[in-house]
């Protein structure tokens, strides 16, 4: 797959992701990242802008495009069988690659378990939201499920507490204890979490809203859940 931009394909080589080719605009000039990829072995050939253009899509590349090996979709057994507390993020049907990208971003900051999504209604793992992650697609575990009503139970067998988002509970989102495991859900940009999903979490919190607009995007939404879970 096509990733671009210099954060994304630093960490793709932190973590020695196979390149098929990386093209490097022929006027980029950062001495100090062309270093760094002589280093580590890289090899990258010299084109013009035109075709950095072409194959990201005129995408904001900042000079770097690369063709690498697909990312690769987690199991969620091994997580379940770790010990100590866990954190997860479901997405219900999250469709927009910027707000995936910047939800995986903030999982990084926070050592986040894991990120869980379904099969189905869910954006997949693109370009784009590798150069919105700033490169924390490469470090947080995305576990794909093909049934979220079905990973809320076995979440719960194993002594997660299984949390969702509503605006028209009573619960706040301080409320969600930080000792315990979670497992926090977010629904779609416009439907939210759909009925069964909801029904079958644990119990439901809010976000407080004090102004005219009733929502917050969803991936501000993440951050608050990601943090609250944290630690004290």
């Amino acid at each position: 797959m096509i990733i671009y931009g210099k954060n994304v394909i630093r960490e793709a080589v932190f973590v020695n992701r196979k390149f098929h080719f990386l093209y490097v605009d022929e006027r980029f000039n950062d001495d100090y990242f062309l270093k760094f990829l002589a280093d580590k072995g890289v090899r990258y050939t010299r084109v013009n802008k035109e075709k950095l253009n072409q194959l990201s899509r005129q995408a904001v590349h900042q000079g770097l495009v690369a063709d690498v090996e697909d990312y690769q979709y987690a199991e969620l057994a091994p997580f379940l069988e770790k010990t100590g507390k866990k954190r997860f993020v479901i997405l219900d049907g999250v469709e927009d690659p910027h707000n995936l990208g910047a939800i995986l971003r903030t999982a990084e900051a926070t050592q986040l378990t894991g990120i869980i999504v379904s099969k189905k209604n869910q954006v997949p793992l693109n370009a784009t939201v590798a150069k919105v992650s700033s490169g924390a697609i490469e470090h947080v575990p995305i576990i794909l499920v093909s049934n979220i009503n079905q990973t809320i139970k076995t979440l719960k067998d194993h002594g997660i507490w299984v949390i969702g988002t509503d605006g028209n509970t009573d619960k706040s989102y301080r409320d969600i204890p930080k000792s315990a495991s979670t497992a926090i859900i977010l629904g779609n940009e416009g439907s939210g979490i759909r009925p069964l999903v909801k029904q079958n979490c644990d119990y439901l919190v809010k976000i407080p809203m004090f102004g005219k607009i009733n929502s917050l995007n969803v991936s501000v939404a993440a951050a608050l859940m990601m943090y609250q879970t944290l630690d004290e």
